[in-house]
């Protein structure tokens, strides 16, 4: 019984020195892993612009089309979320917060200059509706009176790269290719001349001597 209660007072003794003769164990290393690089932007052909952006979130039925209903409930919304005072009109400053809010920049056009018929320096509710009433007959190409998101697509002859509409416009001063122009759907490149226009000297007589 001795020899044994010995022995068994002894292993605590004894794992102890063997956990300290062992080796400790480093811990793993810490790799730090640099972030993948960006890949390069799809050069499109199809843009949106502010304003159509913002005609499309009036959809209110959920049928991707806009009807002028929608489009009068949404500019009103808008109009009163910025007329916190309840003025009935914006000036200048305010409408920037507008534009900010709604086309997501303080100059997106429509610019106030445009939408402020009467030169006030302020934008009123009225204003603003006449110049949506505008776009909405600009965009509605079908004539069916609702706007579908095919509509507020803007074509382009050539594609724009990472760098962005402006880069595509010539770049810096000095440098660059002309660049893309918007074309509508179905529209005319005005770079493009007419059928016609290579005719122009043979049906006045080649060198402009014929008959008129």
């Amino acid at each position: 019984m001795f020899c044994h209660g010995g022995a068994m007072s002894a292993l605590p003794l004894l794992l102890s020195l063997a956990a300290a003769a062992a080796p400790a164990q480093e811990p793993p290393p810490i790799v730090v892993r640099a972030p993948a690089p960006a890949q390069p932007q799809t050069p499109a052909t199809m843009v949106v612009e502010p304003v159509a952006m913002m005609i499309a979130t009036f959809d209110a039925n959920g049928d991707a089309l806009v009807d002028r209903s929608e489009m009068i409930d949404g500019v009103r919304a808008s109009f009163e979320a910025i007329d916190t005072a309840h003025t009935g009109a914006l000036r200048y400053i305010a409408y920037s917060d507008w534009a900010a809010r709604f086309l997501g920049d303080a100059n997106a056009l429509p610019s106030p200059f445009e939408v402020d018929r009467n030169n006030d320096g302020q934008i009123t509710l009225d204003e603003l509706l006449d110049q949506f009433s505008r776009l909405f007959a600009r965009y509605d190409k079908d004539g069916s009176k609702t706007i579908s998101r095919a509509e507020l697509l803007t074509f382009r002859t050539m594609p724009i790269g990472a760098d962005g509409p402006t880069m595509g416009r010539g770049g810096p001063r000095g440098k660059g290719k002309p660049g893309a122009e918007a074309v509508p759907r179905g529209g005319h490149d005005p770079r493009t001349p007419e059928p016609d226009d290579k005719n122009d000297g043979e049906r006045e007589g080649g060198n402009g001597g014929g008959e008129r």
